[in-house]
């Protein structure tokens, strides 16, 4: 079942995307983006931000009831010349990117002790990624860090989460004019971890953003990606991969609000699901509002059933307030494992399960080459490959 829609320069909306004065992407949460977890209501699951969540293996996250009081093994290696700070939610660089938008991402800012600031300088180039390990070694643990990048740096961050675990946090990324970032966050955790984190960005002038969001592990893994734009000439490039195997559900859900003009986004996540329980959403909501003419943006959502009883929700959003746009489009598609394409490798001599792996990895691949880091895209696939033997084990 696929759902696809462009829209050339200049033309109206129609068929599903909407052309209002109102923005009824900006406002579907159910309370405004606070600071203040008091500011939100405790969600039942009838809400539309939380209606595919299970909120009973959240941990409390959800409803004031997860205190802090597990442990996190943290390591950052930077190259010379970058900055770590620790600073309290005083410091004027927290929250600078945005603020949480669900009742989880405030109880994470509300309850950190520390925020971690990571500054690259202005005009530097790194030579190596900056990297950050975060293993859980069990309990509930919150966290807040900012990356913020002067004008004209260059950089890549990687950060893995291991372990298991409660953890919710708040990430920012800050991007000044003419600067460019590469980041890749892999959700590696143990089968019975919880990771729920909104992403922040905000785009500077003529600078570029891309994403890479990675997910395999957890029981239960909630990553909500949001994207603003500080100038015009903004690029942002927001990649996914993720494999939800029996019992796991994960969820990705993604903002890129256009409220500059001549910005550019694009999106693209697929997921591959194997198991009876194994639940996989996705949420690409894209606002182009009436100031950003000039916007170039699509979303790609693509998703491959391997087994029975795997499901999917897949909502792309699109609207758009100005018909002064350059181009925008999204796509959603699910389909099963084609037994077409098995038999046609079968046939020529590979073994079946050999066959499966090399169509999984040419279904990841495109996509797996974006991190850009030869060490981690092998590991990555060696991950695919060992979720697809214990398919079969």
């Amino acid at each position: 079942m696929a759902e696809s829609q462009n829209i050339p320069a200049g033309s109206t909306a129609s068929g599903g995307i909407a052309v209002a004065a109102e923005s009824t992407v900006a406002t579907r949460m159910s309370a405004e983006p606070s600071f203040d977890v008091a500011d939100f209501p405790v969600p039942h699951g009838r809400e539309e931000e939380w209606r595919f969540t299970p909120l009973e293996r959240l941990g409390g996250l959800h409803d004031g009831s997860a205190e802090a009081s597990g442990s996190l093994k943290a390591e950052l290696s930077a190259p010379d010349g970058v900055t770590v700070e620790t600073v309290g939610r005083d410091d004027a660089r927290v929250g600078r990117a945005g603020k949480p938008v669900d009742r989880v991402a405030a109880q994470a800012f509300s309850s950190f002790e520390k925020a971690t600031v990571v500054t690259v300088p202005k005009e530097s180039v790194l030579g190596e990624p900056i990297r950050v390990n975060l293993h859980g070694e069990g309990g509930v643990t919150y966290g807040h860090t900012v990356f913020e990048l002067g004008a004209f740096a260059e950089a890549v961050i990687v950060i893995d989460h291991t372990g298991d675990g409660v953890r919710a946090a708040n990430v920012e990324y800050v991007l000044g004019d003419g600067a460019k970032l590469t980041v890749v966050s892999v959700q590696d955790w143990d089968d019975t971890a919880v990771h729920c984190s909104q992403h922040n960005t905000l785009v500077g002038r003529d600078a570029s953003f891309k994403s890479v969001v990675v997910t395999f592990g957890g029981d239960v893994v909630r990553i909500h990606p949001r994207v603003n734009y500080a100038g015009p000439g903004g690029e942002a490039e927001l990649y996914g991969v993720f494999f939800t195997d029996n019992g796991q559900h994960q969820e990705h859900r993604l903002m890129v609000d256009h409220d500059s003009p001549h910005c550019r986004s694009n999106v693209a996540y697929k997921g591959a699901l194997q198991g009876e329980a194994a639940h996989a959403v996705w949420i690409g909501d894209v606002l182009i509002r009436k100031a950003a003419e000039g916007t170039d943006t699509y979303e790609l959502n693509r998703n491959l059933v391997l087994t029975d009883g795997a499901r999917v929700d897949s909502v792309p959003n699109l609207e758009i307030e100005t018909g002064e746009i350059v181009g925008a489009g999204h796509a959603s598609a699910t389909g099963r494992f084609e037994d077409e394409q098995l038999f046609y490798l079968m046939a020529r001599g590979i073994p079946e399960m050999e066959a499966r792996r090399l169509v999984v990895r040419g279904f990841f691949a495109e996509l797996v080459q974006q991190i850009g880091l030869p060490d981690l895209e092998e590991r990555l696939i060696a991950k695919i490959d060992a979720e697809l033997e214990a398919s079969v084990a």
